[in-house]
């Protein structure tokens, strides 16, 4: 018996479906310039022996075009700051005992800055009063503050250091309430990393327990903590670690509270009102 008809309507029936492709390979999900330069970068370091250090730098001002000047800010609730109502020799040792040199005024309230003092100015004033400092006036040697808002980037807040000649700015949110200071050093140190002198003082608002958790402080800044600790905890939707708990937990939680996100376990200690101003933070343990 002839297998041609069966072999014919086997064709014919072929002729009427559709095509089978063969699966096609998915393509590679498309790289933003950033990290186009990036992978670059990656490539000369392995070929050309480049120091991580000298590498760190070139990612850091890669850097200034994301940064706002809120991600480097140092919180408001960090600010030293003077009362301009304060006795004159008050404000000269506080000037004295600080290790800032430019120290922003405030009147009546800490949220009403009126001025900048700078340790230099006051030291030219009590010198040329034969350091009478009964009649030392603040207000005739404080410079006006300068205030910023809190979304400019880092580029541009560099830029206009430079054009300016200043290096102290007040950051402004949209409404104008102050919510920290920025200066020349801090956007230096994105791309050089820390600059330390004998002024500085070491890192606060965070101590090592001996279970291997950390108790911080709420208004330490995330950055802060992450150099401090070599952590990388996001800081993209928050500028303080109090501020990262209450945006992941979505609630202002209470004392005793815990959470688990980004690989640590947050527990609240201590709050103040609405403020959380001491957490618990500790590296969860991977399964090996």
């Amino acid at each position: 018996m002839s297998r041609a008809p069966a072999l014919y309507g086997l064709r014919h029936w072929l002729k009427g479906r559709p095509p089978v492709r063969p699966p096609q390979p998915q393509s590679p999900p498309e790289l933003t310039p950033r990290d186009e330069m990036r992978q670059a970068l990656d490539a000369l370091q392995r070929a050309a022996g480049i120091a991580r250090d000298d590498l760190a730098m070139v990612e850091g001002l890669l850097n200034l075009r994301e940064l706002e000047v809120s991600d480097i800010m140092v919180h408001r609730t960090k600010m030293a700051t003077l009362d301009a109502g304060a006795a004159p020799a008050d404000l000269v040792r506080q000037v004295l005992a600080s290790p800032h040199t430019r120290l922003p005024l405030w009147r009546d309230t800490p949220d009403n800055i009126v001025g900048v003092l700078h340790a230099k100015d006051l030291l030219r004033e009590l010198q040329a009063l034969g350091d009478d400092m009964g009649t030392l006036d603040v207000d005739k040697i404080a410079r006006p503050p300068w205030f910023v808002p809190d979304v400019t980037l880092l580029t541009d807040q560099l830029k206009a250091f430079r054009r300016r000649k200043q290096h102290f700015a007040l950051v402004v949110d949209e409404y104008g309430e102050v919510m920290g200071l920025v200066t020349l050093e801090d956007i230096l140190e994105e791309i050089v990393g820390d600059i330390s002198d004998e002024h500085d003082r070491a890192f606060t608002g965070a101590r090592r327990n001996v279970d291997g958790s950390v108790s911080v402080e709420g208004s330490v800044p995330i950055r802060d903590l992450n150099r401090a600790m070599g952590w990388d905890l996001p800081d993209e939707e928050a500028t303080t670690i109090a501020g990262l708990v209450i945006h992941e937990a979505r609630i202002i939680p209470e004392p005793g509270q815990a959470f688990l996100f980004h690989g640590f376990r947050f527990q609240v200690m201590r709050k103040q009102r609405n403020r959380i101003t001491l957490l618990r933070i500790a590296p969860l343990r991977r399964a090996v």
